[in-house]
């Protein structure tokens, strides 16, 4: 029961700061103002629905996907920061047309609805950076039969703390409308700025990361 206690706080702490739903759902609401709030929750529940999954992927065949198409981790980070940093430079400005579609789609709940993986779970929500740790914590085997026990109690506990994770981003954008109804119009703008500058920064912190860790394999 330890194992699995210690696993779920390890893996909560080490995804929230990355993921940033209270920040991510101001971002959110802004990439879905065009939405009707019952389109929002549908969204909100896919984004962390989807969320969960593709982190679960992660942990478990996340490895194995990458060495199929001879992607490294660092590839997968630069090419992933360099996303995330476009988006929120995107944001940080002020593209006021980020959500624009045709109004046909605009009209369409189906239309709405497309948004829900890309670009809101991912690289959004559930970027490179969650899914790296997902993967992190998901690699490492169990070196004797006595330890097999162990590894699935850390497994239960890192499923969990998923869990949890999703749920938390899924009530930050379930009530994001609420959180910017409190703030009013100029504090929810303030922190949507901060909130993307925070999104660019990490952004930038993937990608030099990424960087690093292909530097680092090139041949001396």
């Amino acid at each position: 029961m330890n194992n699995v206690i210690n696993a779920f706080f390890m893996t909560y702490a080490a995804l929230f700061p990355i993921i940033n739903p209270p920040g991510a759902a101001l971002i959110f609401l802004n990439v879905t103002r065009s939405c009707e709030p019952e389109v929002r929750r549908k969204l909100a529940l896919r984004v962390a629905a989807s969320g969960f999954l593709l982190l679960i992927c992660a942990i478990f065949t996340g490895s194995y996907i990458l060495a199929f198409f001879g992607i490294s981790l660092s590839a997968l980070r630069l090419a992933g920061g360099l996303v995330i940093t476009m988006m929120g430079w995107r944001l940080l400005n002020g593209d006021d047309n980020f959500n624009d579609k045709e109004p046909a789609r605009r009209d369409s709940q189906n239309g709405e609805m497309d948004l829900a993986f890309y670009p809101l779970t991912l690289p959004l929500t559930f970027g490179p950076g969650s899914i790296a740790v997902a993967m992190a914590l998901g690699g490492r085997e169990p070196n004797h039969l006595n330890g097999l026990g162990s590894a699935v109690s850390q497994d239960m506990g890192v499923i969990a703390g998923i869990g949890a994770i999703c749920l938390t981003v899924y009530l930050a954008y379930r009530y994001a409308g609420g959180l910017k109804r409190v703030l009013g119009r100029n504090g929810g703008n303030v922190l949507l700025r901060l909130a993307a500058f925070i999104l660019l920064c990490i952004g930038v912190q993937i990608v030099w990361q990424g960087m690093a860790g292909l530097i680092q394999t090139l041949p001396r």
